[in-house]
């Protein structure tokens, strides 16, 4: 029987991903997505999304929105994907505390198997993770994820032969504001990526290079507007959300096809699209 779950890659070829529908109940505003917001515009903007993903030939699992949580349209974040299944995790965001076991849960029902979820103390977003390369997942620790978290995953992907590396963020603009480790890096081929350096560890900033992997400057302009922020669907096939033409120019001059989606309302929740996306399976 052939297996289509299992991530070590963040540019192989997309196969499958989960991604929920905004739901038109919840406080937005608690959870701190810029005001005024509009609903209907925010869930036409994320079908929109959903349907240029299957049109790139990408398996879209569309999970069902869920009231009173805002953040779940996010599906990044509160679970991961490994080569053996999927790890629940614990957020630091008291709003997205439902939202682990509820991912986690239904991507085993979409038969994905649990490999293990954080406990105690230990709490972590898959914002913060993304692969180096096959064999090595990156950790950034930051107000979001922990040395508990980092604990806790090291020994649940020791068993599939994966490495863990560690890049603290920096404080930026304080607990409250959302710094992921991918709000400064996506890798767009295996020797290609997009930075913010400003905000870049350094230490990853040689990672980075020691693996032969060209870096592609984000502009100042386009950070706000999510433009470190990109999904790769296929080795230099990319998607990013409107607005960030110096990155995509950018990108392009290195030979990536861009595609791009509307993203005035979903931007304002702080999430690109990759933040929009669990994958669950890439080969």
């Amino acid at each position: 029987m052939s297996v289509d779950y299992g991530v070590t890659s963040m540019v192989a070829p997309l196969k499958r991903v989960a991604v929920r529908p905004p739901s038109p109940r919840g406080d937005y505003s608690k959870a701190h997505w810029a005001q005024p917001l509009d609903l209907d515009l925010l869930a036409t903007q994320h079908a929109d999304f959903v349907a240029l993903l299957t049109s790139l030939g990408v398996g879209v699992e569309i999970l069902h929105p869920v009231d009173d949580m805002p953040d779940a349209i996010f599906t990044y974040d509160p679970a991961f994907v490994v080569p053996s299944g999927v790890i629940e995790f614990q957020g630091a965001k008291e709003v997205r505390a439902g939202e682990p076991p509820l991912l986690a849960a239904e991507l085993e029902g979409l038969g994905v198997p649990l490999v293990g979820r954080l406990t105690g103390a230990a709490t972590a977003d898959g914002g913060d993770m993304f692969w180096l390369d096959n064999t090595t997942l990156a950790i950034g620790r930051s107000y979001r994820t922990n040395q508990a978290a980092v604990d806790q995953i090291r020994a649940m992907v020791s068993a599939d032969g994966i490495n863990v590396e560690v890049f603290d963020l920096p404080h930026d603009q304080g607990p409250e504001y959302c710094l992921h480790l991918m709000s400064v890096v996506s890798p767009i081929r295996d020797d290609l990526a997009v930075v913010f350096e400003r905000l870049a560890p350094v230490a990853l900033l040689q990672a980075l290079a020691v693996r032969g992997i060209e870096t592609i400057s984000v502009p100042d302009e386009d950070y706000e507007s999510l433009g470190c922020n990109v999904l790769t669907v296929a080795p230099g096939v990319v998607v990013i959300a409107e607005g960030n033409e110096a990155t995509a120019t950018l990108l392009r001059n290195h030979g990536v096809t861009v595609h791009t989606y509307q993203a005035s309302e979903i931007n304002k929740g702080e999430g690109g699209p990759t933040c929009l996306t669990r994958p669950i399976h890439r080969v």
